[in-house]
């Protein structure tokens, strides 16, 4: 069973998935267009940050950062082994209860336009593309995607 839960990105083994998630970023895209966040800074009040595990071990990562009008999808990540399982689901699923409980009318994220898994994901949460938003620049290998949260 999945469980989902709010956790310090300075667990072990959330670190440990950041980081090989911050690797695979920096081996498929530019530095320019790479927007993860450093670990310290998913330790902020305006970040919620979550973990899924099965038993003892996380298997995958992802954020919700509060914005002035909506809510941003960050450091989503799973564990390559456990791909497959649903964890980026399971936790997308408690971003977007987060999101709600807050009050925010939109989620948005950027990923980047060579991940064609983490596409099918967010398009089957109801995602649609759009247009940069926030401070993101307008970048070759960026996808920028939203999905409403009022009915």
């Amino acid at each position: 069973m999945i469980f989902v839960e709010k956790n310090s990105p300075h667990h072990p083994q959330a670190t440990a998935l950041l980081k090989s998630s911050h690797a695979l970023m920096q081996s498929l895209f530019p530095p320019e267009d790479n927007f993860y966040l450093d670990i310290d800074d998913l330790c902020v009040d305006s970040i919620r940050f979550f973990t899924a595990r099965e038993g003892d071990t996380i298997l995958g990562t992802g954020a919700l950062s509060i914005k002035d009008g909506y809510g941003e999808v960050k450091s989503m990540f799973t564990n390559e082994a456990a791909r497959g399982k649903g964890i980026a689901s399971a936790i997308l699923r408690q971003i977007e209860d987060e999101a709600r409980a807050e009050g925010l009318p939109w989620l948005k994220l950027e990923t980047g336009n060579l991940l064609h898994a983490a596409h099918r994901v967010y398009e089957r949460h109801g995602f649609t593309r759009c247009g940069p938003f926030g401070d993101y620049p307008d970048a070759k290998s960026s996808i920028f995607m939203e999905k409403p949260l009022t009915d």
